[in-house]
């Protein structure tokens, strides 16, 4: 997604509109639904039934044990991947012939679902935190790797030439012209990662698990409590959105700090 200038006024108050008034108004408008028996409450429960499991759910502890076992795995396959993506990325970079060489492995690899490997992670790490860790980085390691690599690839050839003109060591061109200027592009590929991962972890839990915020779901699913499985989705919903504006809000740090940097 397009980066917004938030200090515009007039996008100011369109966001207020988007975050605010639109979800005000679709809560006025399911309460309404709700309270004039208008749509099932086993398919569609009102807005307090919810509220009311949720509450519960908070107040017991139950759901905040199954967001901290879904982050803790997410953030661990997450990081696993960009410890991985980013410096392969930069051999990719700095070595054209492994680029092509391993061009058609990475292709096929990618093209396949993460989740579609799940029963040959399980038969291989079998049910336990290893399958779920190998989906996560699966999912989200091609999108880190292959923005992180466009970004080092098309970077601006002056800086290039300026670079070998002042005759930098790797060390210095790499920290003070490549990644600078490869940043943002690492970034958008840091929070596609991210949003891949956290689907991908879901997925997996919906499948293999007996903990986390997919199992959760599966097994409000399989009770029939649909209000359950409302508060697991919204709170899928707020966390990955909350990620996102937390990865958002750091890349604008990071990019006008290394903007006002000099070589």
């Amino acid at each position: 997604m397009k980066n917004i200038n938030i200090k515009n006024p007039a996008i100011k108050k369109t966001l207020w509109v988007s975050y605010t008034i639109l979800p005000l108004l679709i809560v006025t408008a399911w309460v309404v639904l709700s309270t004039m028996k208008l749509v099932n409450p086993y398919l569609i429960p009102s807005p307090a039934r919810i509220w009311s499991a949720a509450y519960q759910l908070i107040a017991s502890g139950e759901l905040l044990k199954h967001i901290a076992i879904s982050l803790a795995r997410v953030w661990g396959g997450f990081g696993l991947s960009a410890l991985f993506a980013l410096p392969l990325a930069l051999l990719f970079h700095e070595s054209p012939l492994l680029n092509r060489l391993f061009h058609g492995p990475f292709e096929v690899i990618r093209a396949v679902p993460p989740l579609a490997m799940i029963p040959l992670l399980i038969l291989w790490f079998g049910l336990g935190e290893g399958s779920k860790l190998a989906v996560i980085v699966l999912a989200s390691f091609f999108p880190v790797f292959l923005s992180a690599q466009s970004g080092f690839n098309s970077m601006d050839c002056r800086w290039l030439e300026l670079s070998r003109s002042l005759e930098l060591p790797f060390k210095r061109h790499l920290f003070s012209v490549l990644i600078p200027a490869s940043l943002p592009q690492i970034i958008t590929g840091l929070r596609l990662g991210f949003g891949y991962a956290w689907r991908a972890l879901l997925g997996a839990e919906l499948i293999a698990a007996a903990s986390g915020l997919g199992y959760f779901i599966t097994d409000s699913q399989m009770m029939a409590r649909t209000d359950r499985v409302y508060v697991g989705v919204i709170t899928i919903g707020i966390l990955g959105a909350g990620f996102d504006t937390l990865l958002r809000f750091t890349a604008r740090k990071l990019i006008n700090y290394d903007m006002q940097g000099t070589l």
